[in-house]
Protein backbone atom coordinates (compact mmCIF):
# COMPACT_ATOMS: atom_id res chain seq x y z
CA UNK A 1 0.00 0.00 0.00
CA UNK A 2 1.11 3.50 -0.79
CA UNK A 3 -0.62 5.60 1.89
CA UNK A 4 0.22 9.30 1.72
CA UNK A 5 -0.64 11.62 4.60
CA UNK A 6 -2.12 14.98 3.70
CA UNK A 7 -3.03 15.94 7.28
CA UNK A 8 -2.91 14.13 10.60
CA UNK A 9 -6.54 13.05 10.06
CA UNK A 10 -6.64 12.49 6.29
CA UNK A 11 -4.59 10.36 3.91
CA UNK A 12 -4.97 9.11 0.36
CA UNK A 13 -3.82 6.05 -1.53
CA UNK A 14 -4.21 4.23 -4.81
CA UNK A 15 -6.79 1.44 -4.99
CA UNK A 16 -6.81 -0.82 -1.95
CA UNK A 17 -7.78 -4.48 -1.91
CA UNK A 18 -9.90 -6.35 0.59
CA UNK A 19 -6.70 -8.01 1.86
CA UNK A 20 -5.27 -4.54 2.69
CA UNK A 21 -8.04 -3.57 5.07
CA UNK A 22 -6.62 -5.26 8.17
CA UNK A 23 -3.36 -3.35 7.66
CA UNK A 24 -5.32 -0.13 7.06
CA UNK A 25 -7.07 -0.66 10.41
CA UNK A 26 -3.75 -1.50 12.11
CA UNK A 27 -2.39 1.82 10.80
CA UNK A 28 -5.13 3.44 12.90
CA UNK A 29 -7.62 4.43 10.22
CA UNK A 30 -11.22 4.49 11.39
CA UNK A 31 -12.88 5.27 8.05
CA UNK A 32 -12.37 4.78 4.33
CA UNK A 33 -13.77 6.76 1.41
CA UNK A 34 -13.84 5.27 -2.09
CA UNK A 35 -13.68 7.78 -4.94
CA UNK A 36 -13.86 5.23 -7.77
CA UNK A 37 -17.01 4.09 -9.52
CA UNK A 38 -17.44 0.32 -9.48
CA UNK A 39 -16.36 -1.25 -12.77
CA UNK A 40 -13.95 1.51 -13.74
CA UNK A 41 -11.33 -1.15 -14.52
CA UNK A 42 -11.50 -4.91 -14.96
CA UNK A 43 -10.61 -6.74 -11.75
CA UNK A 44 -11.22 -3.72 -9.54
CA UNK A 45 -12.64 -4.60 -6.10
CA UNK A 46 -16.36 -3.90 -5.69
CA UNK A 47 -16.98 -1.20 -3.09
CA UNK A 48 -19.75 -3.12 -1.29
CA UNK A 49 -17.33 -5.97 -0.58
CA UNK A 50 -14.64 -3.62 0.71
CA UNK A 51 -17.21 -1.76 2.81
CA UNK A 52 -18.46 -5.01 4.36
CA UNK A 53 -14.96 -6.08 5.35
CA UNK A 54 -14.14 -2.59 6.62
CA UNK A 55 -17.24 -2.64 8.82
CA UNK A 56 -16.32 -6.08 10.16
CA UNK A 57 -12.97 -4.56 11.17
CA UNK A 58 -14.68 -1.66 12.94
CA UNK A 59 -14.22 0.98 10.25
CA UNK A 60 -16.85 3.07 8.51
CA UNK A 61 -16.92 3.23 4.72
CA UNK A 62 -18.44 5.64 2.25
CA UNK A 63 -18.47 5.75 -1.54
CA UNK A 64 -18.31 9.07 -3.41
CA UNK A 65 -17.47 7.95 -6.96
CA UNK A 66 -15.91 10.53 -9.26
CA UNK A 67 -16.15 9.74 -12.95
CA UNK A 68 -14.08 12.55 -14.43
CA UNK A 69 -13.34 16.23 -14.57
CA UNK A 70 -14.62 18.65 -13.69
CA UNK A 71 -15.65 17.49 -10.24
CA UNK A 72 -19.30 18.34 -9.58
CA UNK A 73 -20.08 20.64 -6.67
CA UNK A 74 -22.49 17.99 -5.34
CA UNK A 75 -19.55 15.57 -5.10
CA UNK A 76 -17.43 18.15 -3.27
CA UNK A 77 -20.33 18.77 -0.87
CA UNK A 78 -20.72 15.02 -0.26
CA UNK A 79 -16.98 14.72 0.37
CA UNK A 80 -17.08 17.69 2.75
CA UNK A 81 -19.93 16.01 4.68
CA UNK A 82 -17.97 12.74 4.82
CA UNK A 83 -14.93 14.56 6.21
CA UNK A 84 -17.12 16.12 8.89
CA UNK A 85 -19.15 13.01 9.74
CA UNK A 86 -16.78 10.05 9.54
CA UNK A 87 -14.53 8.99 12.41
CA UNK A 88 -10.93 10.05 11.92
CA UNK A 89 -8.38 9.36 10.69
CA UNK A 90 -9.77 8.80 7.21
CA UNK A 91 -8.17 7.03 4.24
CA UNK A 92 -9.59 8.00 0.84
CA UNK A 93 -8.64 6.09 -2.26
CA UNK A 94 -9.14 6.02 -6.00
CA UNK A 95 -7.09 4.55 -8.85
CA UNK A 96 -3.95 6.61 -8.09
CA UNK A 97 -4.94 8.79 -5.12
CA UNK A 98 -5.16 11.92 -7.27
CA UNK A 99 -8.97 12.22 -7.34
CA UNK A 100 -9.07 11.81 -3.58
CA UNK A 101 -6.41 14.51 -3.14
CA UNK A 102 -8.31 16.83 -5.48
CA UNK A 103 -11.60 16.26 -3.64
CA UNK A 104 -9.95 16.98 -0.30
CA UNK A 105 -8.45 20.15 -1.77
CA UNK A 106 -11.77 21.39 -3.13
CA UNK A 107 -13.47 20.56 0.19
CA UNK A 108 -11.09 22.89 2.04
CA UNK A 109 -12.74 26.00 0.61
CA UNK A 110 -13.09 28.62 3.38
CA UNK A 111 -10.94 26.47 5.70
CA UNK A 112 -7.41 26.85 4.35
CA UNK A 113 -5.57 29.21 2.04
CA UNK A 114 -4.91 28.08 -1.51
CA UNK A 115 -1.19 28.03 -0.76
CA UNK A 116 -1.65 25.80 2.30
CA UNK A 117 -3.84 23.38 0.35
CA UNK A 118 -1.30 23.15 -2.49
CA UNK A 119 1.52 22.69 0.02
CA UNK A 120 -0.26 19.91 1.95
CA UNK A 121 -1.07 17.92 -1.16
CA UNK A 122 2.34 18.64 -2.66
CA UNK A 123 4.09 17.12 0.36
CA UNK A 124 2.07 13.97 -0.34
CA UNK A 125 3.20 13.98 -3.97
CA UNK A 126 0.09 15.38 -5.63
CA UNK A 127 0.06 18.56 -7.74
CA UNK A 128 -3.47 19.89 -7.41
CA UNK A 129 -2.60 23.49 -8.32
CA UNK A 130 -3.88 23.34 -11.92
CA UNK A 131 -7.26 21.97 -10.81
CA UNK A 132 -7.59 24.48 -7.99
CA UNK A 133 -6.63 27.41 -10.21
CA UNK A 134 -9.16 26.26 -12.82
CA UNK A 135 -11.88 25.90 -10.16
CA UNK A 136 -11.11 29.30 -8.69
CA UNK A 137 -10.90 30.89 -12.13
CA UNK A 138 -14.27 29.47 -13.12
CA UNK A 139 -15.87 30.78 -9.94
CA UNK A 140 -14.52 34.26 -10.48
CA UNK A 141 -12.82 34.31 -7.08
CA UNK A 142 -9.55 36.16 -6.63
CA UNK A 143 -8.03 34.36 -3.65
CA UNK A 144 -5.40 32.74 -5.89
CA UNK A 145 -3.63 36.06 -6.28
CA UNK A 146 -4.33 37.48 -2.84
CA UNK A 147 -3.72 34.39 -0.74
CA UNK A 148 -7.04 34.96 0.99
CA UNK A 149 -8.88 31.98 2.35
CA UNK A 150 -11.62 30.64 0.10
Amino acid sequence: MDIRNITDDFSVSPQIAEADLAAVREEGFRSIICNRPDGEEPGQPVFAELAGTAQELGMEARSIPIRGAPVAEADVAAFRRALADLPKPILAYCRTGTRSAILWSLAQENKMSLEDIISATGRAGYDVAPVLHAAIGSSGASSASTGAKR
